[in-house]
């Protein structure tokens, strides 16, 4: 398993990371991190490694996009001093050019969320031992689907980005579709974008994939 002893993991995000955090920073066991993907790693890593004391700090907000993580970047980031710090960023990206298309001042664009995102990551990895960067997802199987077209090449621009910099990339729609294929979106999700707790245990999972963590035994 990639993270070491009393290391500090930040995960950073949207309504998707946030799930219900607690303010000003999300931690610990009973709720403080949330009902997500973010508990469930923290659990998972004080059930298998508990010798490693890894802390775990949710810093996800609601609505953001990647122009909102950028303009709290130093205290929702570089002030809590990660070791190792995973972004899951793009869902409201895509998702406001088609829920407020007659706002175009909220959208971003891909070439702004390009260029937002890689500032972000070169940034930051000099500080980091080490990046995740998880790609946003859309709980959708057809591919023809207008939004998650979209989805997947805001996703194709994280895996660019993370290819780019040496960072782990965690491709959460792959995870999502390879449950899809036996399993209806409504069963992970109410609104193909929020997972349930179902929906949550898929991002967790591939996320602890990718920090290496064997789930049956610990290393």
């Amino acid at each position: 398993m990639l993270i070491g002893t009393d290391e500090t993991l930040v995960l950073i995000g949207d309504s998707i990371t946030d799930a219900g955090r607690a303010r000003p920073v999300g931690s610990g066991p009973d709720g403080g991190l949330g009902g997500g993907y973010a508990a469930y790693v923290n659990a998972v890593l004080s059930a298998v490694h508990p010798d490693r004391r890894i802390k775990v700090l949710n810093t996800g907000i609601s609505g953001n996009t990647v122009r909102d993580l950028e303009s709290r970047w130093t205290t929702d980031v570089l002030d809590l001093k990660p070791d190792w710090l995973s972004i899951m960023i793009g869902t409201n990206d895509v998702w406001r050019q088609f829920d407020a298309v007659d706002r175009p001042e909220i959208h971003v664009l891909p070439s702004e969320f390009e260029e937002r995102l890689g500032r972000l990551v070169k940034q930051t990895l000099p500080k980091l031992k080490g990046l995740v960067l998880m790609t946003p997802f859309l709980i959708e199987p057809d591919l023809t689907d207008p939004m998650r077209a979209m989805m997947d090449r805001y996703g194709k621009m994280v895996a660019n980005i993370a290819g780019a910099n040496g960072a782990i990339l965690v491709d959460t729609q792959a995870a999502y579709d390879n449950v899809l294929l036996s399993s209806k979106p409504s069963a992970l999700s109410g609104d193909r974008v929020h997972p349930n707790q179902v929906g949550h245990m898929v991002l967790a999972g591939a996320l602890l994939s990718g920090l290496k963590l064997e789930w049956a035994s610990a290393e």
